[in-house]
């Protein structure tokens, strides 16, 4: 049995593994963005990787051939359980098996059902001690989109909108260029770059016309798909774009076997509303610009029926509230 190693060095090599695999998050997809990290018996490091792109190596196989002949008798830290069938590549499992490897630190079990426990259970077959769940709170949360799609099917739906202190989205007569501040904008790039897909609803193109690219990907192929609820009108930035028509629940499952795992909804408060009403947003990513619109002929936040009373609201939680420039960027998990 390899020679054990302090919580402290098997937690702050996870944290490298994280930071690893969120490098890989615009390039990995459909596959899970998952970082590796592989450590001597005295806990330095001798080898580290991040997923390559579909149909190339994975973590674990890019932090081996880093390590070497150094792989062996060392311990391979991990954020998701390494695969154990033959997809684009051939299993993980086999190749940390044939390096020698000794231990194996997981942050958190694959749900796919390709894989979910056996790659676990193939390693300690192989006589390799594996842990699970190092970091485990910190490597769900960068792989928060990845474990829903592959539970529910779906793509992890995020809601993004920039809105004054008031909750006004746009002036009476529909303008709303620019309410927050162009380092806020350059976030919401970052965003869209960080997500597959980006829907938005028809009434949004016809109004600003946006184009709904990522000013930086990897590579200019990497730009996020776009779809738009609607008609789509001829001559639109957004285009070439595929337009959607029917039932939310419908379009999120057909978006999720076409292996969409984050979508980002950026359309105005009419589509937001549809989405957050039927339950269908995991998270909300809310600009607020330091301005007030004032008025009570706006454009809200949300445009619909709304809770009935102070029992119906929806609520959820603050995963962070962070300046960016002038403005304030508000995460909510619901």
């Amino acid at each position: 049995m390899a020679t054990p190693l302090p919580p402290s060095v098997l937690a702050e090599a996870m944290d490298l593994a994280i930071g690893l695999g969120e490098r890989a998050r615009q390039i990995a997809p459909p596959n899970p963005w998952v970082g590796a990290v592989i450590v001597d018996s005295t806990g330095a490091l001798v080898g580290q990787g991040s997923t390559l792109a579909p149909g190339e190596a994975h973590a674990e196989v890019v932090a081996l051939r880093d390590a070497g002949d150094a792989a062996k008798g060392a311990t391979l830290i991990v954020t998701l359980e390494p695969c154990s069938h033959h997809g684009r590549t051939p299993p993980c499992v086999d190749a940390i098996v044939a390096a020698g490897v000794e231990r194996v630190v997981v942050g958190v079990e694959d749900p796919d059902p390709n894989v979910h426990g056996t790659g676990i259970e193939a390693l300690r077959k192989a006589g390799i001690e594996v842990i699970v769940g190092v970091e485990h709170d910190a490597v769900e949360e960068s792989l928060r989109a990845y474990l829903h799609h592959r539970t529910t099917g779906r793509p992890y739906v995020v809601v993004k909108l920039a809105a004054t202190l008031d909750g006004r989205t746009a002036a009476p007569d529909g303008s709303s260029k620019w309410i927050t501040a162009e380092p806020a904008r350059q976030d919401v790039a970052a965003l869209r770059a960080r997500c597959d897909a980006i829907l938005v609803g028809a009434g949004t193109v016809r109004r600003d016309d946006p184009a709904l690219t990522a000013r930086t990907t990897p590579a200019p192929d990497r730009q996020p798909q776009r779809f738009v609820l609607g008609s789509i009108p001829d001559g639109a930035k957004v285009l070439p774009a595929e337009s959607l028509e029917g039932d939310l629940e419908r379009i999120l499952a057909d978006l999720g076997q076409r292996g969409i795992i984050e979508l980002l909804v950026e359309g105005g408060a009419t589509t937001a509303h549809a989405f957050i009403s039927q339950g269908l947003v995991n998270r909300a990513v809310i600009y607020f610009a330091p301005a007030f619109m004032g008025g009570d002929d706006g454009f809200g936040l949300l445009a619909g029926p709304g809770a009935p009373s102070i029992d119906g609201i929806l609520r959820g939680r603050f995963v962070s509230v962070v300046q960016i420039g002038d403005d304030l960027r508000v995460e909510v998990e619901l």
